[in-house]
């Protein structure tokens, strides 16, 4: 199906209508991605599996933002989101919150194992970082585990937010398909 741009950013939805889409217990944690399209298009992933929050830590810049709300087709406006300075800080505030959260870093490490092979189950919370960087050495030493995603051809990485769809698709399919999680 192709929409047209106007087709996509639709007026608001009414705040009745956010309300009744039931939450799914995912938590996506940004540390320090600058790219704003890179922002804008996580909260569309958040939007499009009903994550219950979007993290907003270090230098990524919080809506409202002209190129996130665009490349979000204005998702900023009721997917929830907040700003945390520090990435630990947010990661152990959410711990404290939210019993049983299993945190995972997407990221390349010699301590990751492949994003297919992960256990995932709700709550969970996953770590995404810089475009250049990755995740930080201090956030990928107190996850509980590490993902990445293979590469094949001759480059090394995929874009944040195209890892980060990836995993939460991985994140649904087996939640969806677990009968032992109640979404």
């Amino acid at each position: 199906m192709k929409l047209k741009a106007s087709e996509l950013r639709t007026t608001l939805p009414k705040i009745e209508d956010i309300k009744k889409i039931k939450k799914n217990e995912i938590y996506i944690i940004l540390d320090n991605v600058l790219d704003t399209y890179n922002v804008g298009a996580i909260f569309r992933l958040a939007d499009a599996v009903a994550a219950k929050k979007v993290i907003l830590c270090g230098q990524t810049e919080t809506p409202p933002n002209t190129i996130s709300r665009t490349s979000s087709i204005n998702t900023t406006e009721w997917v929830q989101w907040e700003y945390v300075a520090d990435v630990k800080s947010a990661i152990s505030n959410l711990k404290n919150q939210v019993s049983n959260l299993k945190i995972i870093a997407v990221e390349q490490n010699s301590k990751s194992i492949p994003y297919d092979k992960a256990d995932y189950n709700f709550p969970i919370a996953l770590v995404v970082g810089n475009e250049t960087t990755g995740v930080s050495k201090e956030v990928l030493d107190i996850v509980d585990q590490i993902v990445e995603l293979p590469m094949w051809g001759v480059n090394v990485s995929l874009n944040v937010m195209v890892s980060l769809g990836i995993v939460l698709y991985e994140v649904m399919k087996k939640t969806l398909t677990n009968p032992q999680i109640k979404l």
